[in-house]
């Protein structure tokens, strides 16, 4: 069996290791979720520092960590403001995951199958073309899991995203990679929605269609591989509808 890479775990909870990713978490997430509005001024230092339990040192490194991610932005005898939700960076996985956690609005999950429609095929069609042999096994393996009839609903997340990591993966290109977290989240909101493994029909379905862009990959057909990818995140974005 091949050393297969692990996809991320998706938590709604996970683990903090430092008193500033404690108070960046806060923060991020309240402010995604909307209990700290956009255009708001954030309570003065003093107010998060004893609400944190923590020093100055700490509470700047987590604003200016939440700036970066273009959700806060502090000016001089005004105070740290958020911003509009049109400047905040989508793509950061710690935004992105602060999304999961407060729930998914319709019109957001419609954009996230979106952007799959718009990646997710090209990075079959360029997997089909540059795929090592290892990939190649890895991709396999991890269809092989989805097919076990008897699989639980965890588990064929589980398959069914290491496939999609792996194709992404076999790509070539770092920047599919950096975008992982976009179709981790997308991909199980979409299967948390409406899973497959409800219904053996559709399970055999889903696991026939993602078999076919392995040997699609297998073959280095890339048009067959683009097609089948993109058939499958359309009955994904259909089904979460």
């Amino acid at each position: 069996m091949p050393n297969r890479p692990v996809p991320h775990e998706y938590q709604a909870e996970r683990p903090l290791r430092s008193h500033t990713a404690r108070v960046v978490d806060d923060l991020g997430l309240a402010i995604v979720s909307g209990r700290q509005a956009q255009g708001t001024l954030l309570p003065g230092d003093s107010d998060l520092i004893e609400r944190y339990g923590v020093s100055r040192t700490v509470l700047r490194e987590a604003l200016k960590t939440l700036s970066a991610k273009g959700l806060l932005q502090a000016k001089a005898r005004i105070g740290t403001r958020v911003r509009d939700r049109a400047e905040w960076n989508l793509f950061d996985p710690d935004v992105l995951l602060w999304h999961a956690r407060t729930g998914f609005a319709p019109e957001f999950l419609g954009h996230l199958g979106e952007m799959r429609m718009a990646l997710e095929p090209e990075a079959a069609a360029m997997a089909a073309r540059r795929r090592t042999p290892e990939q190649l096994a890895i991709i396999f393996d991890w269809a092989e899991q989805m097919s076990d009839p008897a699989i639980e609903r965890d588990a064929f997340v589980r398959a069914d995203l290491g496939l999609h990591l792996a194709i992404a993966e076999a790509a070539g290109n770092p920047f599919f990679l950096s975008i992982s977290t976009l179709i981790e989240v997308a991909l199980v909101a979409m299967l948390t929605a409406s899973s497959p493994v409800e219904n053996s029909d559709r399970l055999a379905r889903s696991v026939a269609q993602h078999r076919a862009i392995a040997d699609a990959i297998a073959r280095g057909d890339a048009q067959a591989a683009h097609d089948m990818m993109q058939a499958v995140v359309q009955q994904g974005i259909d089904r979460a509808r």
